[in-house]
């Protein structure tokens, strides 16, 4: 695995698809919050319990752009189809220090 932060964040969207928790867990930092529009501030264990096992309600997911913005900042956006129909777009600003995953704050996007 590519150790900077970007390939943290990508490693972790490979281990939620595949839903390997044994390889994510290592990723994140046991101080991590998980924010979005259905979530605020959610621990890393309630993450672990409400978010992580959601990977079977798409059909298909894949990253369209992942940018590293500073030393511990990654953007990522990508783009989902979703098991019962639809197709949508989203991006999250994931936190990396010391190659843990920090904190992830997710923005909804709209149909494609």
């Amino acid at each position: 695995m590519n150790g900077s932060p970007a390939g943290v964040v990508e490693a972790a969207f490979r281990h939620y698809r595949a839903q390997d928790r044994a390889a994510a867990l290592p990723l994140y930092a046991d101080d991590f919050t998980f924010t979005s529009p259905q979530d605020d501030h959610i621990d890393r264990a309630a993450f672990f319990a409400r978010c992580f096992p959601t990977a079977d309600r798409f059909a298909d997911q894949r990253i369209l752009h992942i940018v590293g913005v500073d030393e511990e900042l990654v953007l990522v956006h990508y783009e989902y189809e979703l098991t019962s129909g639809g197709r949508y777009r989203n991006v999250e600003a994931v936190t990396v220090r010391d190659g843990h995953i920090r904190e992830v704050q997710v923005f909804f996007g709209g149909a494609v």
